[in-house]
């Protein structure tokens, strides 16, 4: 935790604050200004899986050219692993005439219970298809194929899909990357700054990425998925979640807005995200289900997650 970053949230059981939760929130108006801005924005940070969107920008300008829009959906998603997401990152394989042994992200069981637990009877176990980042991984490869680079060393931060991936987070970020890591699954991770990542989202509020999340919602997440439901009851809202406390969102104008939880906890992200949106803007009823955070107590709702963030 820095001292720069207030507390955001906090967790309330049976009417006592229990723990509080710091972090960083920014939000651009549609004009690009800064509407608001908490904690220290324009440190660098790992945008984790929210800057998919921002990779698959990259490499449909680098040529790959998907034939249905679900293509694009899935390559921003950290999908849940699910029949309806597996399906669609065979497709994306298929197209170059790959399978998913030609994948390189980190094996792992889907994050849906219910498809991980028919997974498992049906005798299978953690694999790359079903981990949530295959979607992007499989547009990776894709891109690849697409402009004849090899496909072996596709997560090397050298190899020149990542430099176009670099290449592009730091043009509509608008500033350097200041680190690299590598993620989750395996590819490579460039820090920016949470005003960049805003500024980015701004940046792909329309086009072809934005048209693919608002038309598959279902694929960017899942069953059950936060993001997924947020993208429903907003209208244009285009969102993605990442981890370590991530989260960044644009309307179709280009009002945006991008957080961070200094301590990394998920659960505080919903109710901060519902209420930037808010600020922004957003009608509150819309974003109801998203700032709703049970805290349970042998099963039950005893408490909650809320949001205390101040301009």
């Amino acid at each position: 935790m820095t001292q720069t970053d207030p507390v955001v949230a906090e967790v309330v059981r049976n009417g006592f604050v229990e723990s509080r939760h710091h972090g960083r929130v920014v939000a651009l108006n549609a004009d690009g200004t800064i509407a608001f801005a908490v904690g220290a924005v324009d440190a660098p940070m790992f945008p984790r899986s929210s800057v998919k969107p921002l990779q698959a920008t990259a490499m449909l300008a680098a040529g790959w050219n998907p034939d249905d829009v679900a293509q694009i959906a899935l390559a921003c998603a950290s999908h849940s692993g699910e029949e309806m997401h597996t399906s669609v990152v065979r497709r994306i394989l298929a197209s170059v005439g790959l399978d998913e042994s030609a994948l390189q992200n980190t094996p792992d069981l889907p994050l849906d219970d219910t498809a991980a637990r028919s997974l498992l009877r049906a005798g299978g176990g953690k694999d790359a298809l079903h981990q949530n980042c295959s979607g992007k991984h499989a547009a990776m490869l894709a891109t690849c194929v697409t402009n004849g680079w090899p496909i072996d060393s596709y997560r090397d931060p050298q190899h020149p899909l990542q430099q176009q991936i670099r290449r592009t987070l730091e043009e509509l970020a608008g500033e350097p990357s200041a680190a690299v890591a590598v993620d989750g699954c395996g590819a490579p991770l460039f820090a920016i700054s949470l005003l960049g990542l805003v500024r980015a989202f701004a940046a792909i509020a329309q086009g072809r990425v934005a048209d693919a999340m608002r038309a598959h919602p279902d694929l960017v997440g899942g069953t059950g998925r936060d993001v997924t439901m947020v993208m429903h009851d907003v209208a244009g809202l285009i969102a993605k979640d990442g981890a370590e406390g991530v989260y960044a969102a644009a309307l179709p104008d280009g009002r945006a807005t991008a957080l961070k939880i200094t301590d990394g906890a998920a659960r505080a992200r919903r109710p901060v995200l519902a209420w930037a949106l808010q600020q922004l803007g957003v009608d509150p009823e819309a974003t109801r289900r998203l700032s709703d955070v049970p805290v349970l107590g042998h099963g039950e709702p005893v408490g909650f997650v809320r949001n205390v963030t101040a301009v």
